[in-house]
C-alpha cells in the first residue's frame, strides 16, 4: 500500500506543470520574507533586546550611578581597593553597552520599517534611541545622535544640540503614537505595555517633563516651555502606578539579586541607612533586609539594617557580607521580573519642582510631594504614609562603620530638613525635601537620582571616604563628587578627532570633575 501510494505521488509530481515549480518546492514550515513582514516579526523581533539592554550590568550601574548616587555600595575591595567607587576609573563600558545594543539595532529596525512604511515601528525605534540617549548623556555628556548611523564619523552633539533635537523628536513620536492608538501593530513585542500605544505616549510625554527639568536651571525658558507642553498635551502623564514603564528581563534574573546574592558585591548604602533610619522610613522593609547580627546596629537597634559607605576603605570584603543586603524578593524571578524605569512618584515629584518654578499647570507644590510619597508608598506595598508625612522632627542618622576601627569611614549627616511640607518654608528648603524623598522613590533605578544630586546638590550625601582621584582622570575635591564619566578609550583611540571635538562641546577638560552642561553649580533659585 506504502508503495503503491508512493507511486501515485510521483506520477503527480512527474506530471505537474513547470510553470509552478517554484511554488511546489516551497518548504511549507519555512518562515518567508513576506511572512514575516505579515506578522512584523522581520522588525518586532530587535525590540526585545533592545529593550532589555536599556540597563547595563555590575559594572554599568553598580560600580557607578549606583554608587555615585549612594543607593547601594560594594563591600568588595576591588583592585585592592582603588577603583570607580574611589573615583579612580577602572570600568567605562555603558557608551558600548548602549551603542551596540540598542542604538544601532533601532536604526536597523528603523531602516527595515522604513522600507515597510511602517510609522510606528520607526518611532517605537526613534523612542527606544531616546530612551538610552536621555540616560547615556547624563553619563558622558556630549553623545553621538543626530549624526549616529549617517555614514560620518560621528560627530558629537553638544548637549543644547542634543536636548532641543530630543524634544523635537518626541513631539513627533507623540504624535504618531496618538495617531495610531487604535493600531496593534507592536503588541507582540512589547513585554511593558501590551502594544497600547496610548500608554506608549504617555511614558514619552513624561520623558519630556523629565528633560524639562533636567534643565531648568541652564536654560529655564526652554525648560518652561517644555514642561508646561508636557504637563498641557493631551497624551498625558505617568501618575498612576497602573501607568508605570517596567522592563521585562525575558527570563533574566533580576541584576542586582544576581550582583548581592550570588556574588556577594553589594549591600544596602550607609546613605540608605542613615536616610531611611532616620525618617523611620517603613519603606525599608521592602527594600533590604534586617541584620542577623544585632552588634552591627548597636547604635540604632530598633532600625536593624546595616549599610556600607560609598567610596569606604574596605579591607577584607567578608568584614561586611553580614551587612543589609537588598530583600530576598528580588532574588525570586516568581516575585520580580521586571526592572522599573519610570514610575509615577517621579512624575509628582517633578510637578512639585516645576511648582516651584512657576511653570504653568503644574499645581500646587505640597500636594505635588505628598503625592509623591504616597505613590511610593502604594507602589512598594507599605502602610503608614500619613504618620511618615506628618514627622517634622526626625532628620537623618549619623553613620558607624562597625567593621573599622575608631571613624574610619563613619560620617556625619549633613541633612537638617524633615519629611513633613512646610509651606512657609523657602523654595530652596522645599526643593531639598522634594528632591530627598525623589531619591528615596526612585530605588532599583539610581540614574536619575545621580542627575538630581549633581544638579541640585540634594539630598545632602556623604562625600568619599577615600578618594583616588588624581590627573589620570581628574581631580575631585574632598568636599566634592564625581561629576560624569569620561569618553570611553575605545572613542579616544578610534576616533580622536570627534573626541577632541566632542571635549570642546564639554566645555572643560574630558575628566571626572567636568560638570555637564545642567550641572551649573549655581543656586537652584
Amino acid at each position: 500500500m506504502k508503495k503503491l501510494l508512493y507511486i501515485i505521488s510521483l506520477a503527480l509530481a512527474l506530471g505537474a506543470c513547470t510553470d509552478n515549480f517554484e511554488e511546489t518546492n516551497t518548504n511549507p514550515y519555512e518562515i518567508t520574507g513576506e511572512s514575516l513582514k505579515q506578522d512584523f516579526n522581520d522588525v518586532g523581533a530587535f525590540f526585545p533586546n533592545m529593550l532589555k539592554n536599556l540597563y547595563g550590568i555590575q559594572i554599568d550601574h553598580n560600580l557607578t550611578n549606583d554608587s555615585f548616587a549612594r543607593h547601594l555600595a560594594t563591600p568588595t575591595p576591588f583592585v585592592g581597593g582603588v577603583n570607580n567607587t574611589t573615583y579612580y576609573l577602572r570600568w567605562n563600558r555603558y557608551w558600548t553597552v548602549q551603542y551596540d545594543n540598542v542604538i544601532k539595532p533601532a536604526n536597523q529596525a528603523i531602516d527595515i520599517a522604513t522600507a515597510n512604511d511602517n510609522q510606528i515601528f520607526i518611532e517605537w525605534a526613534n523612542l527606544i534611541k531616546i530612551l538610552s540617549i536621555q540616560r547615556l548623556t547624563v553619563y558622558y555628556g556630549p553623545v553621538i545622535y543626530t549624526e549616529f548611523g549617517l555614514g560620518k564619523t560621528g560627530e558629537y552633539d553638544s548637549e543644547p544640540v542634543l536636548y532641543n533635537a530630543l524634544f523635537a523628536d518626541l513631539d513627533r513620536i507623540i504624535g504618531v503614537f496618538m495617531a495610531n492608538a487604535d493600531k496593534p501593530d507592536i503588541t507582540a513585542f512589547d513585554a511593558s505595555y501590551g502594544g497600547d500605544l496610548a500608554q506608549w505616549a504617555k511614558l514619552a510625554n513624561s520623558i519630556r517633563l523629565r528633560l524639562a527639568i533636567r534643565i531648568a536651571k541652564v536654560d529655564p525658558a526652554l525648560a518652561k516651555a517644555q514642561g508646561e507642553k508636557a504637563i498641557a498635551d493631551p497624551a498625558g502623564l505617568i501618575t498612576t502606578n497602573g501607568d508605570n514603564f517596567y522592563i521585562n528581563g525575558y527570563g533574566q534574573k533580576y541584576h542586582p539579586a544576581v550582583i548581592c546574592f550570588e556574588w556577594n558585591d553589594t549591600r544596602m548604602s550607609a546613605s540608605m541607612e542613615s536616610i531611611l533610619g532616620g525618617y523611620e522610613d517603613p519603606r525599608v522593609s521592602a527594600f533590604f533586609e534586617p541584620v542577623s547580627d544585632m552588634s552591627l546596629v548597636s547604635d540604632h537597634p530598633d532600625f536593624p539594617y546595616k549599610g556600607i559607605r560609598n567610596g569606604a576603605n574596605l579591607g577584607a570584603k567578608d568584614a561586611r557580607i553580614p551587612f543589609s543586603t537588598i530583600n530576598l524578593d528580588f532574588n525570586d524571578p516568581a516575585k520580580v521580573t521586571q526592572r522599573k524605569f519610570f514610575s509615577a512618584d517621579e512624575t509628582h515629584f517633578l510637578l512639585a519642582e516645576a511648582a516651584l518654578r512657576g511653570w504653568a499647570g503644574a499645581g500646587d507644590a505640597g500636594m505635588l510631594y505628598e503625592a509623591g510619597v504616597r505613590t511610593s508608598f502604594e507602589l512598594w506595598g507599605i502602610g503608614g504614609v500619613d504618620d511618615y508625612l506628618a514627622n517634622d522632627t526626625g532628620i537623618p542618622l549619623d553613620y558607624d562603620d562597625p567593621a573599622a576601627s575608631g571613624d574610619v569611614n563613619d560620617f556625619v549627616n549633613r541633612i537638617t530638613t524633615t519629611v513633613a511640607w512646610d509651606e512657609a518654608a523657602d523654595n530652596e528648603t522645599k526643593l531639598e525635601k522634594i528632591i530627598t524623598q525623589k531619591w528615596i522613590a526612585a530605588y532599583t533605578d539610581s540614574m536619575e537620582p545621580w542627575v538630581d544630586h549633581r544638579r541640585t546638590g540634594y539630598p545632602k550625601l556623604p562625600y568619599n571616604y577615600q578618594n583616588d582621584s588624581n590627573s589620570d582622570w581628574g581631580i575631585i575635591p574632598a568636599d566634592d563628587f564625581l561629576r560624569r564619566m569620561t569618553f570611553i578609550n575605545g572613542q579616544r583611540e578610534n576616533s580622536p578627532e570627534a573626541v577632541a571635538d566632542a571635549t570642546t562641546k564639554l566645555g572643560g577638560p574630558d575628566e571626572i570633575g567636568t560638570r555637564l552642561w545642567w550641572d551649573t553649580g549655581g543656586p537652584n533659585f
